[in-house]
């Protein structure tokens, strides 16, 4: 009786699909990747055991370097938007779409109300330079701009959740007036943003 014969098989498997999927993904996350900006002010923050993480959204953040600064910031382009509509009424200033849409792209920023129009016309460059010597945001109770920010972001957007981040050379009394100021608007639960510390509790085990 005649032996069967198997047909063998190629052992080859065609991967130019595969390639073409990878170099498709590679790609989309290229393009779709948003970089985080570089921060006005540096600030060292201390270490801490808690783990508890920011939300991805609806998050203010006041920001206190060691010279005692205070920088403000607020997420999304929309809130940004709505916010600066909100303080030019306040104020009583006019912002041309130009300067709303340039006011939207800040992350953080850290000036008197005043020289806010100038401010957004310099090109990123030379905002940079401005940071290094800008006085921040004033906290003084006879000048509470940091106050109206505040304010008006909470009423651009009631979910917001605040969160203070200050250096660790940063003096007391500065901190606790930005804590007054946060109080005195309305809101008596915020985060302070700290460098992640092992609990020594978990090293024990």
């Amino acid at each position: 009786m005649p032996k069967v014969k198997v047909p063998r098989k190629s052992t080859i498997v065609d991967m130019t699909a595969m390639t073409d999927v990878a170099f498709l993904l590679l790609t989309f996350f290229m393009l779709a990747t948003k970089f985080k900006p570089d921060e006005p002010i540096i600030v060292d923050t201390p270490s801490s055991i808690s783990e508890i993480l920011l939300p991805q959204k609806d998050v203010m953040i006041i920001s206190v370097d060691a010279a005692g600064r205070t920088y403000f910031g607020i997420d999304g382009q929309y809130n940004r938007e709505g916010l600066i509509a909100k303080m030019a009424t306040l104020k009583g200033v006019t912002f041309t779409p130009e300067e709303i849409h340039e006011f939207s792209l800040l992350e953080q920023f850290g000036l008197p109300f005043s020289q806010l129009k100038g401010y957004l016309a310099l090109p990123s460059d030379k905002r940079a330079d401005f940071n290094k010597t800008s006085p921040g945001i004033p906290i003084d109770s006879l000048n509470n701009e940091l106050g109206d920010w505040i304010w008006q972001a909470r009423l651009t957007n009631n979910l917001i959740r605040v969160a203070i981040k200050g250096d660790m050379e940063t003096q007391y009394p500065v901190v606790k007036r930005i804590m007054k100021v946060v109080q005195e608007k309305k809101v008596n639960r915020f985060n302070f943003i700290t460098g992640l510390e092992v609990d020594p509790r978990k090293v024990e085990q």
